[in-house]
């Protein structure tokens, strides 16, 4: 077995789940404990999600503690107290997700970074996913908005609508340790933030993507991008990513890299790379080769440098050619900025 969760969920009023929210899930989880919700709840074999009511928590938590998982069984217990939907998803292999809860399972295992970003199958979840008011009141099907607006004003209260999307920020679910966010709402849920950290207030981390941690991100980490140790992307700049144009390319940055104010990657970088303030790398943009001398060596495709270790990117003033050379200037973290006490 893949992976378990207990969740509570959110559905609209034909009962398509809009939403839910797994408290612990469970990479690579015991036998015996699957084997104990198995039976509790009748779930048949494979990837399935199977609701339950209130009711069921107490079979189900005596079930997981005689099979010796007694944090499990207290969470089943504490769900017993639900006025909301109740699923417990089962996730035996690691295929194109079929259900919503089973979109929300993979995106919270990455967000608890317990899978690393390419490290679930999520292809056509956009399909699976409703657009959603995410409001005061939780999750609200698109189409039913008007109606619970006009309930809420009724009742004497405003209903606010924070965003219209097809995906929560990741703070409403996890908030994993040794982080900092300026702005909550721009960092979505399947984002993998590691330790240390901070994602200033316009700063961007997609679903499927992230960093390894320590690092500062003040630009944009798109949608399958991972940002390696010790690297800066600095205000405004940009990461390319599938989703964006990237291709079948997976974009990534190494460690000890730093890309510039208003600066862009469509390539990956390797280690210890610096990327000019202000210049766009794409795949197929035209790259001089300087030596240490400062010599031209070659013009090639940007693309054919991809994944390269100690290279300096930077634009001639004079010519407005982009060069490439080596990196003798490799930057350091601040320590100060990054501590996360």
């Amino acid at each position: 077995m893949l992976s378990f969760a207990l969740g509570i969920g959110t559905q609209n009023t034909q009962g398509d789940w809009l939403e839910i929210y797994y408290p612990a899930p469970l990479l690579n989880p015991d036998a015996s404990l699957v084997a104990a919700a198995k039976e509790a709840l009748g779930a048949p074999a494979g990837n399935t999600a199977i609701s339950f009511l209130p009711e069921d928590c107490t079979r189900l938590a005596k079930a997981l503690e005689a099979a010796g998982h007694s944090d499990q069984a207290e969470l089943a217990e504490t769900l017993a107290a639900s006025q909301r939907p109740l699923v417990a998803m089962f996730l035996a292999t690691d295929e194109a997700p079929q259900t919503v809860p089973e979109v929300y399972l993979k995106l919270q295992l990455l967000s608890h970074r317990l899978v690393k970003p390419h490290g679930l199958d999520l292809t056509g979840m956009f399909g699976l996913l409703r657009n959603i008011a995410w409001t005061n009141e939780g999750a609200i099907d698109i189409e039913e908005l008007p109606a619970r607006r006009l309930k809420a004003r009724m009742a004497g209260r405003a209903l606010s609508v924070d965003c219209v999307d097809k995906f929560p920020k990741m703070t409403d679910y996890v908030v994993p340790t040794g982080i900092r966010i300026g702005d909550t709402a721009r960092v979505r849920l399947g984002a993998y933030l590691g330790e240390g950290t901070t994602v200033m207030h316009e700063g961007f981390v997609n679903f499927n993507a992230g960093t390894e941690g320590p690092g500062m991100i003040e630009g944009r980490i798109s949608a399958g991008v991972m940002v390696g140790k010790g690297s800066d992307l600095g205000g405004g700049c940009s990461t390319m990513g599938t989703l964006s144009g990237g291709g079948n390319i997976v974009i990534k940055v190494g460690e000890g890299c730093l890309i510039g104010a208003n600066a862009g990657i469509g390539i990956p970088l390797g280690d210890r790379c610096t990327v000019e303030a202000g210049l766009y790398i794409t795949a197929g943009s035209k790259v001089t080769l300087l030596d240490d001398q400062g010599q031209v060596v070659n013009t090639v495709a940007a693309r054919e440098l991809a994944g390269q270790d100690d290279q300096l990117w930077r634009r001639n003033s004079q010519n407005g050619r982009i060069e490439c050379l080596t990196n003798k200037s490799a930057i350091a973290l601040n320590e100060a900025l990054h501590a996360h006490n």
